[in-house]
């Protein structure tokens, strides 16, 4: 598959989360609705998906565009954004208000975020590379995503070479305390792409 539609579809499914979280309710009602186990699916999808982004996705469009480094660069400061908003969810539970405020604006970063990348970057990133190139990209996704960190790690550099050594290390260590902890049971499977 190639890496647009895969990126296309890991977007798809945080949409749909993003929908489902955008009325979510706050104070007593939130911590008996299941929002915590939402949040915490949340934060496996876009962990995951950050990671291999900025270990394959980011790499490409800085050497296949002539503003690849600018466009990088703006998707990855708002990643880190995102991912520190994330780790304010894993720090808080629901009812807190710091846990809605985190959530309410992880929501409208993320939107920005994902609509940044497809209407910005993605028509430039398809036109400047064929499509060997990005079925080999998706591939490269594929295969990093199911061993890429669960967890948002947001003072870890985003760098390329840093997640492919130290972060499988950091992927290892979250599946870990995933299993131990009952947080991976509670993560479906990715949707089947048809």
């Amino acid at each position: 598959m190639d890496a647009l539609t895969f990126l296309r579809q890991d977007h798809k499914s945080v949409l749909g989360m993003l929908e489902v979280l955008d009325g979510a309710p706050s104070k007593k009602g939130s911590q008996v609705s299941g929002l915590e186990t939402m949040v915490t699916n949340l934060v496996i999808a876009e962990s995951q998906h950050e990671a291999i982004e900025e270990q394959f996705f980011w790499p490409a469009v800085r050497r296949a565009l002539e503003d690849g480094d600018a466009l990088a660069d703006t998707a990855i400061a708002q990643e880190q954004e995102g991912k520190r908003l994330l780790q304010q969810l894993e720090d808080t539970r629901p009812g807190q208000p710091e846990y809605q405020r985190a959530l309410q604006a992880f929501v409208a970063a993320a939107r920005e975020h994902i609509a940044f990348e497809q209407e910005t970057v993605w028509p430039k990133f398809q036109a400047a590379v064929g499509s060997e190139e990005l079925e080999t990209i998706g591939r490269r996704l594929e295969t990093a995503k199911k061993v890429a960190p669960t967890r948002p790690h947001p003072n870890t550099p985003p760098s390329a070479m840093l997640l492919k050594t130290l972060g499988m290390v950091t992927a290892v260590v979250d599946h870990l305390r995933d299993a131990l902890s009952g947080r991976a049971a509670k993560n479906p499977p990715d949707p089947q792409i048809h």
